[in-house]
């Protein structure tokens, strides 16, 4: 049931454009996970809002080249709420959506693969901005589970080395001042490319070239369905735009 400040005849028109849809498409952000008890990172109680010495952690020359930035960043790693946090609402919603043969692609800028871990098919899920759950080496690319240097932490190793080169370690996720990966991208695009209903939720739609997968949607003629707690700069595009707690909207439109 949708939250009470949802417009209900919005809400059925979602359901109306799903419903008759051939090929949807979900692109997901933060607000997704925000239900699960992960923060987001520019919302009023993000990270980055918070903190805002935090970002240097994540801007890839400060962590390549700052051996305190990788410390912090191995300290926050190990604590972070998702390694804890379960799949909400809404990941379920996406679930019984692809299960109703309707979805095609899950497009999602979050790094916690709480879409797999509620039962989204590894391969529909696309992540635009990487992973947290494994690392790589910035020496020579071998790439290990994210578990196995946190327990290197946990046995007093601060800023562990590759177990292979040496080399410095990140997470598989996409930092500033790194390049995206293309072929994710491409993806992407070919699949929004492809749908007839393309459905942004928790997403702010202010980060590119995410947020640009919406014209592509739209230059194929696809129904934009914006699900978000506040207002993007794609509302004016869109065939509905739904207020309201998402893992309560959500769940109204596909169930």
């Amino acid at each position: 049931m949708a939250a009470p400040d949802t417009d209900q005849n919005e809400v059925a028109r979602a359901r109306e454009l799903i419903a008759g849809a051939r090929s949807v498409v979900a692109l997901t952000g933060a607000g997704v996970s925000t239900d699960s008890g992960i923060p987001d990172f520019r919302g009023p109680q993000g990270v980055w809002t918070l903190n805002p010495a935090a970002e240097r952690i994540w801007t890839f020359e400060h962590y390549r080249d700052d051996p305190e930035v990788r410390r912090t960043a191995w300290q926050e790693r190990l604590e972070h709420p998702m390694w804890s946090a379960t799949p909400g609402r809404a990941h379920d919603a996406l679930v019984t959506l692809e299960r109703s043969g309707k979805l095609r692609a899950l497009l999602t800028q979050n790094i916690d693969e709480l879409h797999q871990a509620a039962g989204s098919s590894p391969d529909r899920v696309l992540e635009l901005h990487g992973t947290n759950h494994h690392t790589v080496c910035l020496g020579c690319g071998a790439v290990a589970p994210m578990a196995e240097a946190l327990d290197r932490v946990r046995g007093g190793e601060d800023d562990p080395p590759c177990a292979r080169c040496g080399g410095v370690l990140k997470a598989t996720t996409i930092m500033f001042g790194e390049n995206l990966d293309m072929d994710v991208i491409t993806r992407a695009r070919e699949a929004a490319l492809g749908c007839d209903v393309f459905l942004a939720v928790g997403t702010s739609l202010g980060v590119h070239p995410a947020a640009g997968l919406v014209d592509v949607a739209r230059m194929a003629d696809a129904e934009v369905i914006i699900v978000n707690a506040e207002p993007t700069p794609y509302d004016r595009v869109a065939s509905v735009v739904l207020r309201g707690g998402i893992s309560e909207v959500l769940p109204a439109i596909v169930g």
